[in-house]
């Protein structure tokens, strides 16, 4: 059954009024000002981190936060505005400070703090701090995106996704702290809502499955305590899409997996979840949130080397479905029609020799019967097959190059060609899609399962399976793509050295991608 609520019923129920709510990201609230802070216990727990990088500047995050875990969601702070200054120094000592400022943390917002700097000089190192009254952050690394016409030499970045905290140690994350990169993409499932233990004593909290604006801050929260996830943030500046799990496994719109869910508790939950994320992570003002509602999808470009399109899968997405009338259905989609039109407009103007679309779930298709018939999740891609066709087909007629697709939600590796018509092996490759693994969820992997075995019997383009834990290690240059997926042999205990496990290759105006050497 499909719920429309008008929109503006909508901020209603959420409770937040959109408009306050973007008032408060400013700095304006009804509390009294804290102006010479004291704090009892340090109030920079949750480490520090920067996004979306442009060439003059990116965004600096932190939260304030003595006590991170009180069931309150306030963290321990009063309900004050707290002022925070930040700097940003050419060098780790901060010797040659060359911006500085001051945000105001509120306790609308769980005192985060979203610094947007601008006026720095693109493609360049930097390094950046918080203080509060007497109390000083931990030191972040970050880096501008290049000049919009330079044509850097190279780009090295990282995606991840799918950090499930009581299923295993975020041991990746803190692999992926020594790599060598200008940027983290994580493509959703940044945390997990459910209420699960696990039997490693990383418990999750609050231990019931979350619903209020406090529950999803403390979760945040205690995902945020871990040193590995701090490090990893604290080492690169990251740009981040969700997923399902931030709110709800598999809602779709408004609609949740729940049918005991009605739209207007449903709606006041997405809300939540959707504010808390956005007080967690480093994400620009024009993000933050009304009510139920919050655009996240938006680009990113490295000069003239590479664009990134950072989707979003759930908020405009149909209901999913397994009635083969409704699957194809051409009005379904899973992005919806402002997002789709976004998305290949943008494609099809690109100046970027990559066009990298950075989004949740499997692209290819991915047939598991190895016979002559066919069993396809209807969660992905595959339950939207005429939305993906729409897409394959306006990169065809747009002309669009160099297309890679890096994916997450499903935690394995997989490597494919996306074909304009999977049925024919000879149909025109549009682009490749990079499958990344999960950082912990599923917890201890192996090179191959079940489904491993099936997808590459039934699916002649995709090229590579893997189902161990790690992350995906891209480098990319004018003339070539590379993938190296990284894994780590367990997540169960905290010492699991990381290798490299394959390596692909992807030429530039040559579709298709193949094995390093092959």
């Amino acid at each position: 059954m499909s719920y429309r609520i008008d929109r503006r019923q909508l901020l209603t129920l959420a409770g937040a009024g959109g408009v306050g709510l973007a008032a408060t990201v400013a700095g304006v609230s009804a509390a009294p000002v804290m102006a010479d802070p004291k704090h009892h216990l340090d109030p920079f727990t949750l480490g520090v981190a920067s996004g979306d990088p442009l060439p003059d500047g990116v965004v600096l995050w932190t939260r304030l936060a003595p006590e991170p875990l009180v069931a309150d969601g306030l963290g321990g702070m009063s309900r004050h505005v707290v002022p925070v200054r930040w700097e940003v120094a050419e060098d780790e000592r901060f010797r040659h400070v060359v911006k500085h400022g001051v945000e105001r943390a509120t306790p609308e917002l769980g005192h985060a703090v979203h610094a947007e700097v601008h006026g720095l000089r693109p493609d360049r190192e930097y390094f950046y701090r918080f203080r509060s009254g007497t109390d000083v952050s931990p030191v972040g690394r970050t880096r501008t995106a290049p000049a919009a016409s330079a044509r850097p030499r190279e780009l090295a970045f990282a995606f991840v996704s799918c950090s499930n905290y009581p299923t295993g140690y975020f041991t990746p994350y803190r692999h992926l702290a020594a790599e060598s990169l200008d940027l983290v993409v994580h493509l959703g499932d940044y945390i997990y809502e459910g209420p699960a233990a696990g039997t490693l004593g990383r418990a999750h909290l609050p231990a019931t499955e979350i619903f209020s604006l406090a529950d999803y801050r403390v979760r945040h929260a205690q995902y945020k305590t871990d040193a590995d996830l701090q490090l990893a943030h604290a080492r690169f500046p990251w740009a981040v899409t969700w997923d399902d799990h931030e709110v709800e496994n598999n809602y779709a719109d408004e609609v949740s997996e729940d049918a005991a869910q009605d739209p207007e508790s449903f709606l006041r939950r997405r809300a939540a979840a959707y504010q808390a994320y956005y007080e967690h992570m480093p994400l620009r003002r024009s993000a933050v949130p009304h009510g139920p509602d919050m655009r996240i999808y938006r680009r990113l470009r490295y000069g003239r080397l590479a664009e990134f399109n950072l989707l979003d899968g759930r908020q405009y997405r149909d209901d999913q479905t397994t009635d083969p009338v409704e699957l194809d259905d051409p009005a379904r989609s899973m992005l919806g029609a402002d997002q789709e039109r976004w998305l290949i407009d943008g494609l099809s103007h690109s100046a970027g020799t990559w066009n990298i679309v950075a989004q949740q779930t499997v692209m290819a298709k991915a047939d598991r019967d190895p016979g002559p018939g066919e069993l396809l999740p209807n969660d992905n891609w595959n339950g939207y097959e005429p939305a993906r066709q729409r897409l394959f087909d306006g990169v065809v007629r747009r002309r669009v190059e160099n297309l890679v697709v890096i994916t997450g939600d499903a935690h394995c590796s997989m490597v494919a060609d996306l074909k304009q018509n999977f049925d024919d092996p000879a149909s025109r490759t549009v682009g490749t899609e990079f499958l990344g693994t999960s950082v912990t969820s599923g917890g201890d992997g192996a090179p191959m399962d079940t489904r491993g075995t099936e997808w590459l019997a039934s699916n002649p383009h995709m090229k590579f399976y893997d189902a161990r834990r790690g992350y995906v290690r891209c480098t990319v240059d004018n003339r070539t793509w590379r993938s190296d997926y990284r894994a780590v042999p367990r997540v169960s205990t905290p010492d699991a050295a990381v290798s490299t496990v394959a390596s692909f290759v992807v030429e530039e105006g040559r579709p298709g991608v193949h094995a390093e050497n092959a």
